[in-house]
């Protein structure tokens, strides 16, 4: 270990602290980040909540302790900001199921259709969008789309999926995943509310199908935060990422909220592991360095921003409430 890195000795949290004040630094923490992140975080929440958050303030730098398409959605807002990432290895099963040149030979396989992309892809295919959604706008803006426009949901099929059947509509799904919300069992579920029968479950649209079906409640993770503070009853099964669980504990710590299990039977597997590559060294050494450093070319920027620009002007009123809806939606 070089003298770089030698990191012994050090109060990580006081230096963070410190090099925060320095470097005029905006340090932002999803809700999936280690319960630490959160915790010195100076704002914690979904991805593009936070980065129009950090785009608000003075900040010269954003530390995103998220991954990485988050961090590049906090550069394409903005430009001008230094963003760093604490680890550049810290990517996304989502963004990494659609390489760009793959989705631009598929738009170009469907002339007639446009694209409506889930916000967790690259700034690349972002760019290659017409009009980027998140869970809390995406049926919000769908509903603005008419019935016989064709439409190419990407890249998380189970979302578009669970869009399709809420509201009758046929999009044509590309098939990525996320690999946390893949891991939980309906087995293991039923289990669950079998040892819990009056506990509601919270889910998120990045679930499969065998899962929603099974869901009180179904929205973003900001939604699913929000319901946690407002359910009758006292106790919650959570099926998302289960960091998430860090801040429902701090909200309503009267509550017991229990991560919904995978099929090992428990949760472990559910833990999203690019959120876990992000440490509090690791953000320290970022701060100090003011690497690993997001860089996207302008032009690419700009088409990226058009996107986001165009779901914000269409559901501006809806993003960051997370709310896809209370009631459970049953399907195929």
């Amino acid at each position: 270990m070089n003298a770089r890195t030698d990191l012994s000795g050090l109060d990580i949290r006081a230096e963070i602290d410190r090099l925060r004040k320095e470097r005029n630094a905006v340090i932002l923490a999803h809700y999936y980040q280690k319960p630490e992140i959160q915790d010195l975080a100076d704002f914690v929440g979904d991805s593009l909540e936070l980065s129009r958050k950090a785009a608000e303030t003075d900040a010269e730098v954003i530390a995103f302790c998220g991954v990485r398409f988050m961090a590049e959605t906090a550069k394409i807002l903005s430009p001008d900001k230094t963003v760093i990432l604490p680890d550049m290895n810290a990517g996304c099963s989502l963004e990494d199921s659609c390489p760009p040149d793959q989705f631009a030979a598929f738009r170009a396989q469907h002339p007639d259709h446009i694209a409506l992309t889930y916000i967790n892809c690259s700034v690349e295919v972002k760019a290659l969008s017409d009009i980027i959604v998140t869970s809390s706008s995406a049926e919000t803006i769908l509903s603005q789309i008419p019935q016989e426009q064709k439409i190419i949901f990407g890249p998380d099929k189970h979302l578009g999926g669970y869009i399709n059947r809420k509201m009758g509509r046929d999009m044509l799904l590309w098939p990525g995943v996320c690999i946390v919300h893949e891991a939980f069992s309906e087995t293991e579920l039923l289990k669950l509310k079998a040892q819990h029968p009056k506990a509601p479950v919270a889910a998120h649209p990045e679930c499969p199908p065998h899962v929603l079906d099974h869901a009180d409640y179904v929205g973003s993770t900001s939604g699913i935060l929000q319901y946690a503070k407002d359910f009758d009853g006292d106790t919650l099964i959570v099926a998302t990422e289960p960091h998430i669980i860090h801040q429902m504990e701090k909200a309503v710590p009267e509550k017991t909220f229990i991560g919904a299990p995978g099929a090992d039977g428990n949760c472990n597997c559910n833990i999203c592991p690019y959120m876990a590559l992000n440490t509090l060294e690791k953000l320290y050494i970022a701060l100090r360095d003011l690497e690993p450093r997001i860089e996207i070319a302008e032009d690419i920027r700009l088409k990226a921003k058009k996107s986001l620009d165009r779901m914000l002007a269409m559901a501006s009123g809806t993003v960051g409430l997370g709310d896809l809806g209370p009631l459970r939606v049953t399907g195929d």
